[in-house]
């Protein structure tokens, strides 16, 4: 396990309940502790009603297998989603400073040839700003888009390779 991930209550359970290999195993009390103590924070920090904690930790109290245990916290445990969002906004930083040097170093170099060509006066080097910076500028404005879209495919791949379905 990459200890600079946070993977939030999965660890504590006898086996992941989210891997497809321990999702039949019969969930353990320690197991159902897990989950009513994730419930409990959720009710305590008000992301839960009473109802909606009474009827889960009903369900805990009632699943048979591992497999039937996730589907109650995945929505409550924050630390795997904001993981997946730092990695996801990590990812944007560096197409935006890969659009920032793809801009300026061409532009750069063009500006560069064309001041020292004698007797360009059409300043050419504005195509290659145009081209270059319509990419950065787009990097810029779509970047909750662009981060979004990155989480969804963390995401996608994180349950693959758990063995869900890939959503």
């Amino acid at each position: 396990m990459n200890p600079a991930r946070p993977r939030g209550p999965w660890e504590q359970f006898t086996q992941d309940p989210r891997r497809s290999e321990s999702r039949p195993l019969r969930a353990s009390d320690r197991d159902r502790d897990v989950v009513h103590g994730v419930l409990a924070e959720a009710y305590v920090d008000g992301r839960l009603t009473k109802e909606e904690h009474d009827e889960r930790a009903a369900a805990a109290g009632a699943a048979r297998t591992l497999g039937e245990l996730p589907a109650l916290i995945e929505d409550l445990v924050p630390q795997l989603a904001a993981g997946l969002h730092e990695r996801a906004v990590e990812r944007w930083e560096a197409q935006r400073r890969q659009a920032v040097s793809g801009f300026l170093v061409p532009t750069l170099i063009c500006w560069a040839i064309w001041v020292a060509l004698p007797g360009s006066f059409f300043p050419w080097p504005l195509f290659v700003m145009l081209g270059t910076g319509a990419h950065l500028v787009r990097v810029l404005v779509l970047r909750q888009d662009i981060i979004a879209e990155e989480q969804r495919r963390l995401e996608k791949r994180e349950r693959r390779a758990l063995g869900g379905p890939p959503g």
